[in-house]
C-alpha cells in the first residue's frame, strides 16, 4: 500500500448517538492512466466509511475526469460532500518546486481552465453534494448534520458571506469544508459556531524536517501555522480542525519528503 492510514476522533456528537466513520481525503492530482493510483483511491471503500469528505484538488490534467470518476466509483453510494480546490480549475503549469517552500507572495501561475463543470456532474449525478458557497443538512445514521462549504481560498474565490450565520440548532453538529484553510474562514466559522472543520491544500507541508516527536512543516503553502499542517488539532475554544495531506502532488513536482499520501479516517463520538 502506497498510503498510510491517518485516524483520529473528534467527540462532538450528542450523547447517545453511534459513531460516524467520516472519510476524508484530498489534493489526489489525477492524470489519465495513473493505475496504481486509482487502485489505492478504490481500496479506500475497504475502511467502511459511514460518509466521505473531498475537500479538493481532484484534478492533475485536461483529460483526468473519467479517471476521477471511476477511481472513487465504490465511494459515490454513499452519502458524500465534495469543494473544489486550485487545481480543479486549472491545470498545472511547470514552475519552480522551490518556490513552494518561500511566503505566498498572492501570485498564481495558472494553466489552461479545466472542465470542472464536467467533474461537478460526474460526481451529483451519483448523489454528492457540491458544497462550494453551499449551506445544507444530510442525515447519517441518526444524526443530523449541517455541512457548510466554501469555494477555493487559495485563488480567492471564497465568500464566505453566501454560507454565513449560526449553526442550524435543529441540527445534531455543525462541519465546514473547504480546501485551503486559510485563517479569514476558520475565523468566521468559529464564530458561526462551527463544530469541526474540514480542509486539504497544504500536502502536510509536502516537505517535512525530522523534528522531536516526529517532523516538521515547512510551510502549508497559505497563512495556517506549519504545526496545523495536517491531521487533527484544535486551539482554544475554536472548532477542531482536520486537514488532509493528501494523495498526491502536482505532476511537476513529484516529491513528497516525511509527508507520505495519506486518507484519514476521522470517527464523530459522543462528547
Amino acid at each position: 500500500m502506497g498510503y498510510v492510514i491517518r485516524t483520529a476522533e473528534i467527540p462532538i456528537l450528542p450523547k447517545g448517538q453511534r459513531p460516524i466513520r467520516v472519510l476524508h481525503f484530498s489534493d489526489l492530482h489525477l492524470t489519465p492512466n495513473r493505475k496504481r493510483e486509482v487502485k489505492e483511491i478504490k481500496s479506500f471503500a475497504n475502511l467502511q466509511p459511514d460518509m466521505v469528505i473531498s475537500t479538493g484538488d481532484f484534478l492533475g490534467d485536461m483529460q483526468a475526469i473519467p479517471t476521477v470518476l471511476a477511481a472513487v466509483d465504490e465511494l459515490l453510494d454513499l452519502p458524500g460532500v465534495f469543494v473544489f480546490g486550485s487545481n480543479d480549475y486549472y491545470a498545472p503549469k511547470p514552475k519552480n518546486p522551490f518556490s513552494y517552500l518561500f511566503p505566498d507572495d498572492g501570485k498564481r501561475k495558472l494553466g489552461e481552465e479545466l472542465p470542472f463543470h464536467d467533474l461537478s456532474l460526474g460526481l451529483t449525478r451519483r448523489g454528492w453534494i457540491n458544497l462550494n458557497h453551499i449551506k445544507t443538512r444530510i442525515r447519517v445514521k441518526d444524526t443530523e448534520i449541517e455541512v457548510r462549504g466554501t469555494d477555493d481560498a487559495h485563488l480567492a474565490r471564497d465568500d464566505y458571506s453566501l454560507v454565513a450565520g449560526a449553526a442550524d440548532a435543529t441540527t445534531d453538529i455543525s462541519l465546514g469544508v473547504t480546501h485551503a484553510p486559510y485563517r479569514r474562514l476558520l475565523e468566521s466559522m468559529q464564530i458561526d459556531g462551527v463544530d469541526a472543520i474540514f480542509a486539504g491544500h497544504t500536502h502536510g507541508g509536502q516537505v517535512r524536517l525530522p523534528w522531536i516527536g516526529g517532523s516538521r512543516a515547512l510551510t502549508t503553502n497559505c497563512d495556517l501555522p506549519t504545526w496545523r499542517a495536517r491531521g487533527l488539532t484544535r486551539f482554544g475554544h475554536e472548532p477542531w480542525l482536520h486537514v488532509s495531506a493528501g494523495m498526491g502532488t502536482s505532476p511537476f513536482a513529484r516529491i513528497r519528503v516525511a509527508s507520505p499520501p495519506e486518507v484519514s479516517l476521522v470517527t464523530l463520538t459522543s462528547g
